[in-house]
């Protein structure tokens, strides 16, 4: 198995500012709950899946789009402090992407995303076929995934958030990653590797329809479960890179994402490729 550093990983995806409040219990539609001081974090999937890659030690690229504001250079400066390769990056005219995140005592959550700069991303001239693995997801456009999976060796597409994806792009997917309600937008039997998160439950994984692993998460108490599934598809794009067995890539890809949980923020508490192998010796 390949050494972390030496392997190369690519992400295609947004960048956001995430605002985030803490109430004692979701707002049902209609009523308005109190919560604490809105608080500012980096987030987007993109930049989240790549900050959980950079920080389990691989050399991980991102390549999103933000505005020409103070956001984007704050999403910037925090990507770098994570060691991502930021050099790829583009400045739209639009704005940041924005995240409006609600989250209660449970650490369950709801989020609104305001797209912005992230719409206007082009990867047509990048060299993704550079990289060991490539990962999108779908908080930027078709046509840009699309042109993603055509240049990349291997692509990984976390399709989230939900909504239809082409026969062209799930052809060209090595693996497509997604959460229960995602996963009906699929169906096992479209694509060669999927893989099933089930949040406080674990993770399945299959090829070709048939289940060939499955994991459970280790015991923690969540304080923030927004960035829990970008950690693992992060965790999971280094670890297949490095071609380990399915059950293998799925038992750290599941580590990392419950380690994920214990702090604020979706990068705030992202876990270290020595974190998790501890947190795996303990099984």
């Amino acid at each position: 198995m390949t050494s972390l550093t030496s392997t190369s990983v690519g992400v295609v995806g947004s960048a956001n500012v995430d605002l985030v409040v803490r109430v004692r219990s979701l707002p049902l539609p209609g009523e308005t709950v109190l919560g604490t001081d809105l608080r500012q974090f980096s987030g987007g999937k993109g930049a989240n899946q790549a900050a959980a890659s950079a920080t389990l030690g691989a050399s991980t690229t991102f390549l999103g789009a933000v505005g020409d504001d103070a956001h984007g250079a704050w999403l910037k400066e925090q990507l770098e402090a994570r060691g991502v390769v930021t050099s790829q990056m583009a400045t739209s005219h639009l704005p940041t992407g924005t995240a409006l995140i609600v989250v209660e005592e449970s650490g369950e959550n709801t989020i609104v995303v305001a797209p912005g700069a992230n719409s206007t991303l082009d990867v047509s001239s990048a060299n993704l076929s550079a990289f060991d693995v490539v990962v999108a997801q779908q908080e930027i456009s078709p046509e840009t995934v699309l042109a993603a999976a055509k240049q990349a060796n291997v692509f990984i597409l976390n399709a989230a958030p939900s909504r239809e994806v082409s026969a062209e792009v799930l052809e060209l997917c090595d693996v497509v990653i997604v959460n229960e309600t995602e996963a009906q937008m699929i169906g096992p039997l479209q694509v060669r590797r999927l893989v099933i998160t089930l949040g406080a439950k674990g993770a399945q994984y299959y090829e070709n329809g048939e289940l060939v692993a499955s994991s459970t998460p280790p015991s923690v108490s969540p304080v923030d479960t927004v960035g829990a599934g970008d950690a693992f598809v992060g965790a999971f794009a280094v670890r297949y890179a490095q071609g380990a067995s399915a059950q293998d890539v799925l038992d750290y890809a599941v580590c990392a994402g419950a380690l994920a949980t214990l702090g604020e923020g979706a990068q705030g508490s992202l876990p270290t490729n020595e974190e998790v192998l501890q947190w795996l010796a303990r099984a």
